[in-house]
């Protein structure tokens, strides 16, 4: 038998295993087309329609917002939308009185939120990481404030906070005719009985974000610091903190846009009264109400936008080029 034909026959056995022939119309073996064309048709329904909705419900109207916030419009036919530049910006700056304590609220409730609940949760998912008995208790218990609602929460700490039968003023004695503490309505306490009431709920968050950043922790690093030595605060702040970058990039994005966007909890609990007026507060009534003023209502929207912005950017910026240098 010559060399040819031997190589033939070898390379007829490769193609066709004991014998049989690929089927007609189908590739061989390693070049299968993965998907028909009924997979691509489903795929495309699957992430395209989400992806529609998603441009038409917030892209398209984030954008209609920011027009909108140079026009005054009542609402009520598209035929009354006035071009009127940057009056509405003007009108906000100078002569509302509102804006600059709502924008004050919206700084104070983020420094409260970065700095009480955040470090809590992380101490939190830190001890949660040890392995200890009943962990999962401890987190579905610390967990149940995120699952729930903000406006079942404000139900919850209306309850608490009630002057007459409520759980602080009873405890402390100060649910007595004439000694009453209206944690609600006093301006001079209601913002921060609402931000134990956010910070309750935000612990929770944090301890979930940071229990899974600490799942990406290499343990051998652990054993490592150990065995040098390192005592337990020395390798959190040494080895496991350092990890920890990206999941406190999503903590400090999540954080100010909780501050940000904080609107239900509030509004449940005094509709923004005297001492808890936010940004938020201030778009729903200019927006919503019998005096409909939408271009002003989407300028201080657009403030809103401005301000996340300007606080989110520079820092992603900053984290990613750090990363890339590493």
């Amino acid at each position: 038998m010559s060399t040819d034909t031997l190589t033939k026959d070898l390379e007829d056995e490769v193609t066709s295993p004991e014998g049989v022939e690929p089927a007609k119309g189908r590739t061989v073996q390693g070049h299968r087309r993965l998907l028909t064309r009924r997979d691509r048709i489903t795929l495309g329904l699957m992430a395209g329609l989400p992806t529609l909705l998603h441009v038409a419900l917030v892209w398209v109207t984030a954008l209609a917002s920011i027009a909108l916030a140079f026009t005054t419009w009542n609402g009520i036919g598209f035929d009354s939308i006035h071009w009127v530049g940057l009056q509405n910006f003007r009108e906000l700056l100078t002569q509302n009185p509102q804006f600059w304590p709502a924008l004050e609220q919206n700084v104070i409730w983020f420094g409260v939120l970065i700095l009480i609940p955040t470090p809590l949760g992380l101490f939190l998912a830190v001890q949660l990481d040890k392995k200890i008995r009943f962990s999962r208790v401890y987190q579905t218990a610390f967990f149940l404030p995120v699952v729930l609602s903000m406006a079942v929460i404000g139900f919850i700490w209306q309850l608490v906070y009630n002057p007459d039968t409520g759980l602080i003023n009873s405890v402390i004695g100060a649910n007595a005719p004439g000694h009453y503490i209206d944690w609600i309505g006093d301006p001079d306490l209601n913002l921060w009985a609402i931000l134990i009431a956010a910070s309750w709920r935000h612990t929770g968050y944090m301890m979930i974000l940071y229990l899974a950043g600490l799942k990406g922790v290499d343990p051998s690093l652990r054993e490592a610091s150990a065995l040098d030595g390192a005592n337990e605060w020395q390798a959190f702040k040494n080895v496991t903190f350092p990890v920890l970058r990206p999941t406190n990039t999503i903590v400090l994005v999540v954080t100010i846009i909780e501050a940000l966007r904080a609107f239900d909890l509030v509004y449940v609990f005094n509709g923004g009264a005297e001492g808890t007026e936010l940004l938020s507060i201030l778009v729903t009534n200019n927006i919503i109400g019998e005096s409909s003023r939408i271009g002003y209502g989407s300028a201080i929207a657009v403030v809103l936008l401005v301000v996340s912005l300007v606080v989110i950017i520079p820092y992603l910026v900053a984290t990613f080029r750090k990363e890339r240098r590493s």
